[in-house]
């Protein structure tokens, strides 16, 4: 990190990355003179209070002291905040207000391979003004090894490894779903395979959703495990709930997760992961017009997260429920949501965040120009753009419209659906 000014760390789930880069960049601000904060963004709000806690436990501090956090709808920053954790979308909104971010001396973009629209949104908004401030210095953390495009879209930084498990970790490929049996009573059937086979250490079952964790859950608690407990984890769960992963307890905990539990935080105790192979991904589907939100399979890269998860404090089991042909049917990595996302909502954020047309945007995956031109038509025919360059020299201007749609976390047809059912007076029938 003294040497180069963006650096790409590569390493395992559980690695330390989150927790010590931070530390590392605090200690470079000193020798450079102290000025500044180190920032650090996390993809999800439980991932950046949860890592601020611990962060500021191993400085000997509290929360809102030394080090900081700010998620929507909860600030816990001071005037004495030398690290700041934060998740993506708040760095990304804090560029309107400071358009070259001097509050900070380094950034750290954590849990890039996971590559959601913001991740890449700031990565091309970082490797522009690297041009413009000569001390701003990146760190890009990565859990994937596909880590070279990284280093590529920076000019060839230099790509840092890092060790991560401990404890070696078996793996078992429970026979598939059987005929007339749900999800539920797949993962049912894993759980009382380790209870057979060990009575202690906690339990990590990844599930596409909340309708999925809540059957999971009901049916788990139903069958009264001896000395058990069982604990959901997805996003809509209040902040204290989600929390509750953390704590210690004296008996055996069933944590059920969507794939927040894979890369975003780690979570103590875990001995055995149970991995169905399912996720719940968005997508654009072209023909419908329609982001859907569905469940198919994980990538490799993403089932390797899930079996790291367990082999922290001792030997670990994974208990993947699907056969071996299955996993070498799974694709490498997962898409970057750009690929899998209607271009027409990227364009009218990228307009609202003021980062100018996509066509000139410096994106880590560009996307296609036919893409681009679709997006640019749905736009005109929702009213949110207009044609003929704006007094920035971009190709589309905002209209009043396409202010109101950049701030409904909707596709831009959906909500011009409710902005004209609001005009008319019909927006309870049609929401």
């Amino acid at each position: 990190m003294r040497k180069s000014r963006v650096v790409v760390v590569v390493g395992e789930t559980g690695s330390g990355k989150t927790t010590q880069l931070p530390k590392m960049a605090l200690e470079l601000a000193r020798e450079d003179g102290g000025k500044g904060r180190i920032g650090c963004t996390q993809p999800r709000r439980l991932a950046a209070t949860s890592v601020a806690r611990r962060v500021a436990e191993e400085m000997g501090g509290q929360v809102g002291g030394a080090v900081g956090y700010q998620v929507r709808f909860d600030e816990k920053v001071g005037e004495e905040t030398a690290v700041k954790f934060m998740t993506d979308g708040i760095l990304l909104a804090e560029t309107q207000r400071d358009r070259q971010l001097r509050q900070y001396h380094t950034i750290i973009i954590d849990e890039a391979h996971e590559r959601s629209l913001n991740i890449d949104f700031l990565l091309g908004y970082l490797k522009r003004l690297l041009k413009k401030r000569r001390d701003l210095r990146v760190v890009i953390s990565s859990a994937t090894l596909d880590a070279g495009g990284f280093s590529g879209f920076f000019g060839g930084a230099p790509v840092v490894e890092v060790e991560g498990r401990t404890y070696p970790v078996e793996d078992h490929f429970l026979p598939p779903i059987m005929e007339g049996e749900d999800l539920s009573q797949h993962v049912h059937r894993a759980v009382e395979w380790i209870y057979g086979a060990d009575d202690r250490g906690d339990i990590l079952v990844f599930l596409p959703g909340e309708r999925e964790i809540r059957e999971s859950a009901k049916l788990l608690e139903g069958k009264h495990f001896t000395d058990t407990e069982v604990l959901p984890v997805f996003a809509r769960l209040s902040m204290a709930e989600q929390q509750r992963v953390f704590q210690k307890s004296r008996r055996r905990r069933i944590v059920l997760a969507t794939n927040v539990a894979e890369t975003s935080l780690t979570i103590p105790g875990i001995v055995y992961v149970v991995d169905p192979g399912w996720a719940r991904i968005s997508r654009f589907s072209p023909t419908r017009q329609v982001q859907r939100l569905q469940v198919e399979r994980i990538s490799q890269a993403s089932a390797r997260q899930r079996r790291g998860r367990c082999g922290r404090v001792r030997e670990g089991v994974c208990v993947k429920l699907y056969d071996e042909e299955t996993w070498e049917s799974f694709s490498e990595f997962t898409d970057p949501e750009i690929r899998r996302t209607s271009l027409a909502g990227v364009m009218l954020q990228m307009l609202s965040l003021g980062l100018g047309d996509i066509a000139d945007f410096p994106f880590l995956d560009p996307p296609s120009k036919k893409a681009v031109s679709e997006g640019a038509k749905t736009l005109e025919e929702v009213e949110a753009i207009g044609k003929g360059r704006n007094q920035d020299g971009q190709r589309y201007s905002m209209t009043e419209l396409g202010r109101k749609l950049a701030r409904l976390p909707l596709d831009p047809r959906l909500g011009r659906m409710l902005v004209a059912a609001q005009d008319r007076r019909v927006l309870a029938e049609v929401t």
